[in-house]
């Protein structure tokens, strides 16, 4: 299979660039720099730019590209870069594909569980609807940007992405140091539910998208068993034989992140119910066996 991927080269996009090509599958970058070779492409989704050509020669597209959500404190300006990063790029691939003859058969781009909001304690799926914040609103537009794409008849699925675990980056990268040093607890107070899917299980499911063409619309990408970040820490801090015992207080994070502290402390309870009713068999079913997998693998 040939597929072009938008944001490679990010935390998730180079880990799967790596596996499809591990797998057999051709992959194309689309690159925001003058491309350096035969597997990249050059296209620019802040005007709008990507010829619909080079879609033509692709049997899949995938879109993970845009601005990570705790690189930066929450002003007004970076605001816009999370929502211009995201909506830009997936607007202009999708009229691409819209327009490219032959059209691409899927398009599988990101969203994320910050679709449905706080859910406090309350079980979530793919049917349950958006809730309320920047990151639900936030991913309603990205969502929605999909759009041309799907009303060309290509298959479209909505990847809503939970926390994926390993250590080289995203939740778990930050949070090892103090964790290792003993001066790391429970955020708040420890009851919010945090959606988590081990490396290998968000791999293993987008491919399994790919490969299933009865599956479109929105998709949770989370693990089968959410816990609470009282439960996460416990786990972490035994597998790491460290103590857990100072508990960050919501003011302490406020002062540290800003208003995205209000994040970390929300509670998202979400199910792949999609997945599991189309078959996927996960490899990490809880997160004992994630986290060990995400602290230990090669």
């Amino acid at each position: 299979m040939r597929i072009a991927i938008a944001g490679s080269s990010g935390f998730l996009g180079s880990h799967l660039v790596r596996r499809l090509r591990g797998d057999g599958h051709q992959v194309v970058r689309l690159v925001r720099r003058p491309s350096q070779g035969a597997d990249e492409i050059r296209w620019d989704p802040a005007a709008g730019a990507l010829d619909p050509a080079v879609l033509s020669t692709v049997d899949a597209a995938i879109n993970l590209a845009g601005a990570g959500v705790a690189d930066k404190r929450w002003s007004d300006r970076y605001r816009r870069v999370l929502r211009d990063s995201r909506v830009d790029t997936t607007s202009t691939l999708a009229r691409a594909i819209a327009a490219a003859n032959p059209r691409p058969a899927v398009l599988l781009n990101a969203s994320g569980v910050g679709f449905y909001g706080d859910t406090g304690d309350r079980l979530v799926d793919e049917e349950s609807p958006s809730g309320e914040g920047f990151l639900a609103d936030l991913c309603r537009v990205w969502e929605a940007a999909t759009g041309p794409a799907e009303e060309a008849g290509v298959r479209v699925v909505r990847m809503r992405t939970g926390l994926p675990l390993d250590r080289t980056g995203g939740l778990l990268k930050p949070m090892l140091l103090p964790f290792r040093f003993g001066v790391a607890g429970r955020l708040g107070d420890g009851r919010q539910y945090w959606p988590w899917i081990s490396m290998p299980d968000w791999l293993g499911a987008v491919r399994f998208l790919l490969d299933h063409p009865d599956l479109a619309g929105p998709v949770n990408l989370s693990g089968p068993d959410p816990v609470t970040n009282s439960e996460f820490t416990r786990v972490l801090a035994a597998l790491l034989h460290r103590p857990a015992l100072i508990a960050v207080p919501r003011l302490a994070l406020r002062i540290a992140l800003g208003e995205f502290a209000g994040e970390t402390v929300v509670s998202q309870r979400v199910l792949p119910k999609a997945l599991i009713a189309a078959g996927y068999t996960f490899q990490h079913p809880d997160l004992a066996t994630a986290l060990d997998w995400a602290l230990h693998h090669p």
